[in-house]
């Protein structure tokens, strides 16, 4: 058997690697294991609002975004679902329906 930590979100013991990923087959929770043990280069995230983000949250951009290289705009209000958090200037990594995969800022969301 593996010695893989159960789901922080569900408590599931069914839990997979999936590159440095730890993944949740229950209910879709996606979590690092360098996250869980308190590395010293952990940078905190904050949304427009003051309110720490983690991987896995859900979202809402609060202003209307351009698109890099697009015509179209993604509109104020549009959820996201299970984000990840990078290091850089566009410091969350998601994928949004309609657009595909995107990088936004933290200061142009909140988190709900």
């Amino acid at each position: 058997m593996s010695n893989l930590p159960n789901c922080p979100k569900c408590n599931s013991e069914y839990t997979y690697e999936d590159g440095i990923m730890l993944v949740c087959p229950n209910c879709g929770y996606e979590w690092s294991l360098t996250h869980e043990s308190g590395g010293e280069d952990q940078r905190t995230f904050k949304d427009a609002n003051g309110n720490v983000l983690n991987d896995g949250d859900t979202i809402t951009v609060i202003k209307d975004l351009k698109v890099k290289g697009s015509s179209s705009v993604i509109k104020q209000g549009t959820k996201v679902k299970n984000i990840r958090l990078v290091d850089g200037d566009h410091d969350i990594d998601c994928k949004i329906d309609g657009f595909g995969a995107m990088k936004l800022k933290s200061e142009f969301v909140k988190k709900i």
